[in-house]
């Protein structure tokens, strides 16, 4: 099956973050609107071709039953909610995720007036975002953002169900995150370094012998008990304004349980009571799990 492109792309300078929620009773018209979303993105590709454009859209984990109650993708479940206080990952689930990716910003927003046109008296927009390059693909704290991303054909079999009729599809996770800027600045290059495990100019990582138990780079550099990365696909960008900063975090994977097993090493640490201490400099709030299916998935309405 064929993947949406949006899964896998090549980082872009803008992008635009469409989170709906369904008007109750119009499962069967959303159905039919989201089988004309493969046409779409590629009608965008193929009119703006300098603008590298690519399109995802995934559904909520609490709406696929009534999308699609022919199958469900066997682990798509709840986000994995962590924490609490002022260290908590939230669960705040939405009905469907837009990811709107190009390399010219008029593109983009000319893709969310397409899908708001689609999908116009069927849903209603809950939130929304705007992404852009920060500098060389850097967070708003200054570290390059997604290092250990997986590199050509390694990011489809990381980020991409093989098998099954959900072949082509991606496990997504979302959270947007808002960084307390002022807190982070307080602290000397060394201390930021010290935190993410890793320089902040020259972007390298520490010796892993050197990586406070601490560090965001220890916490989220898991294996499983035969010694395999678990790895992820990023798919974030940062997100600002005059007064607030932060990222949209977006993971996609073949499977859920690797991000599952990041976040409870961030925020639950190694039981000694090392957790990730990014988590004290930037808040998540939202979180939500969704599937991308293919296209073949789509267009099919799930009947395929």
């Amino acid at each position: 099956m064929t993947a949406q492109a949006g899964i896998c792309a090549e980082p872009n300078l803008h992008a635009h973050y469409l989170f709906f929620n369904m008007l109750p009773g119009r499962h069967t018209e959303v159905r039919h609107k989201l089988g004309a979303v493969p046409a779409l993105w590629r009608q965008l590709a193929a009119d703006y071709p300098d603008a590298a454009f690519s399109g995802l859209v995934a559904i909520g984990h609490d709406c696929w039953d009534e999308l699609y109650p022919q199958a469900r993708p066997s682990e798509l479940s709840a986000f994995p909610a962590q924490g609490a206080g002022e260290r908590a990952a939230p669960a705040t689930p939405f009905d469907l995720f837009f990811q709107l990716r190009a390399d010219r910003l008029d593109v983009a927003y000319i893709a969310v007036q397409k899908v708001m046109a689609l999908l116009a008296g069927l849903v209603t927009l809950q939130d929304e975002r705007q992404g852009f390059r920060y500098l060389d693909c850097r967070d708003m704290t200054g570290f390059v953002d997604g290092t250990e991303n997986p590199e050509g054909a390694h990011r489809a079999e990381v980020a991409l169900v093989a098998e099954g009729p959900f072949a082509g599809g991606s496990y997504v996770h979302v959270q947007r995150y808002h960084h307390r800027m002022a807190r982070w600045q307080q602290l000397t290059v060394k201390e930021q370094e010290n935190v993410y495990g890793r320089t902040k100019a020259d972007n390298i990582e520490y010796a892993s012998a050197d990586k406070p138990l601490t560090a965001h780079t220890k916490r989220t550099s898991l294996k499983d008990a035969a010694g395999n990365s678990l790895e992820i696909l990023r798919q974030s960008m940062p997100w600002g304004s005059a007064t607030e900063q932060g990222l949209m975090f977006i993971s996609c994977c073949h499977t859920p349980r690797h991000f599952t097993r990041m976040l409870e090493s961030m925020y639950q640490g190694d039981g000694a009571g090392h957790f990730d201490h990014l988590t004290l400099y930037t808040r998540p709030e939202t979180g939500a799990a969704f599937f991308a299916p293919s296209e073949g998935w789509l267009l099919s309405q799930g009947e395929a």
